[in-house]
């Protein structure tokens, strides 16, 4: 049982996880503060959200539409906002919006016109060199005054590769290689200024301090970097790094570089199950379990009654296109072809092959490999389930409800926070803050405002030392 796994060793009781006091010492109680992520994504996270009449009026290539959503979260006090990339685009394009904006200069833009809130771009460590990322990064962190963040992906699309004049695509297990050296590189060239390193001194002419530059000389299987640098340490000392890889490389790679990690589930037992062995794997590779936040993805449909609620959901899930569902759930299982089941005979796990025979994504197939098997739902019931938020936890209630979810969440060892997804935007969005905010305020488990400047004051984050510390 989970009790007795405490009590052998109290490192992965939940509130130790998050850097409290194990059980069986004396601590003051408080009460765990609920960290907030907004994620930009289409017109809202379900499929169909594009088509609602609450959606945004805006192209998604229209600036005021991202500028609207930063300024409401900011104005919320959210930790961050988080944009997305896709490298390749989708065969769904006639019928779903595909079209989106580089999150680095759109990261940029919503730094210019933002104060306090942090901004987490993606990007990709297989189809770029670590030192042009690094600088762009570095570059943002300024720009920001330190509230900048990368979101580390691998990308498996074989059209991608295509894209990159890289066919066939890299392996699983050589993609997130690459990606451990690519970490290894970005922060030795974070780390090759001191932050003292700019004098300035325009009197005596002397810009820079002997010493406090240095070459980071790195000569590896991948990537081969003289350094340093061209941008001077950044505010943050690095970017906050977050990550999302939920496949047994990716969890490795996440519990060794993330200080932030998003995470799908579609179930709060695999939420806690991911939460432990994560913050288990941290406390084994010496990181301190509190400088690794864990933020499961959710998409909460919010209604002054449940009835309003479950009515709004279900018009989301009328407006979805089965037959780009369908596509897009073969594509998930590298093209099988499932046209052969039928819509409402309840699916089983040997309906599908299995995840760890795939070379692209591993860990959203085995989600729902894992919901096929514990709830049984027919392909019909499947297809509007992962409409709703692509395969991340999914909710329809009142205000107070969301608010019961999150704080059981929160205390009951399933996340440190979440990566809000709205089925609409901004009409959810917008519902989320007037509606559950103040309902989380009022039990005292969310911000009345920003303590900080940066996003690592948000998040609890330390600044990393650096080789002249």
């Amino acid at each position: 049982s989970d009790d007795t796994r405490f009590r052998r060793d109290p490192r992965l009781h939940p509130s130790f996880l998050r850097g409290g006091t194990p059980p069986g010492k004396k601590a003051m109680m408080t009460k765990l503060q609920v960290h907030l992520n907004l994620f930009i994504h289409s017109r809202g996270h379900h499929e169909a959200a594009w088509r609602h009449p609450d959606a945004s009026p805006y192209l998604l290539t229209d600036f005021r539409y991202y500028e609207e959503l930063a300024k409401k979260a900011e104005a919320a006090t959210f930790d961050s906002i988080f944009l997305s990339d896709i490298l390749a685009l989708g065969s769904d394009i006639e019928h779903t919006p595909r079209a989106v904006l580089d999150p680095i200069p759109l990261s940029g833009a919503l730094a210019a016109i933002t104060e306090k809130i942090g901004i987490i771009g993606t990007a990709s460590t297989t189809y770029v060199e670590p030192y042009n990322l690094a600088r762009q990064f570095a570059s943002l962190d300024h720009i920001s005054n330190g509230r900048s963040a990368w979101n580390i992906v691998t990308t498996a699309s074989a059209a991608a590769a295509e894209n990159y004049s890289a066919n066939p695509q890299a392996q699983i297990e050589e993609r997130y290689a690459r990606a451990d050296e690519f970490l290894t590189v970005a922060n030795g060239l974070w780390d090759s200024w001191a932050k003292d390193a700019v004098l300035d001194d325009r009197a005596n002419g002397q810009y820079t301090l002997p010493g406090r530059i240095e070459p980071v000389n790195h000569d590896g299987h991948f990537y081969h970097v003289r350094g340093p640098l061209t941008v001077p340490r950044s505010p943050q000392g690095r970017p906050v790094l977050v990550q999302a890889g939920s496949s047994e490389p990716g969890r490795a790679f996440a519990a060794k570089h993330g200080e932030a990690i998003f995470t799908a589930v579609l179930e709060k037992s695999a939420a806690q199950d991911f939460y432990r062995d994560i913050k288990s794997s941290v406390v084994a590779l010496g990181r301190s379990p509190d400088q690794c936040l864990i933020m499961p993805g959710l998409s909460p449909v919010v209604a002054s009654t449940e009835t309003e609620a479950n009515q709004y959901a279900r018009d989301l899930d009328e407006l979805g296109n089965q037959e780009v569902g369908l596509t897009r759930l073969s594509g998930a299982f590298g093209g099988v072809d499932l046209t052969h089941l039928s819509l409402d005979t309840p699916l089983s796990p040997e309906d599908f092959p299995d995840p760890r025979t795939l070379q692209g994504s591993i860990s959203r197939p085995s989600l729902i490999v894992d919901l096929v098997r514990n709830q049984k739902p027919t392909l019909r019931e499947l297809l509007f389930k992962l409409s709703g938020a692509r395969g991340h936890y999914t909710f329809a209630g009142t205000p107070e409800q969301v608010a019961d979810l999150m704080e059981d969440w929160v205390n009951d060892g399933a996340a440190d926070g979440f990566n809000l997804m709205p089925p609409v935007l901004p009409k959810m969005l917008d519902a989320f803050i007037e509606e559950v905010i103040p309902e989380l305020r009022k039990r005292g488990i969310f911000r009345t405002s920003y303590e900080g400047n940066t996003l690592r004051a948000h998040y609890g984050l330390k600044e990393p030392a650096s080789r002249f510390d």
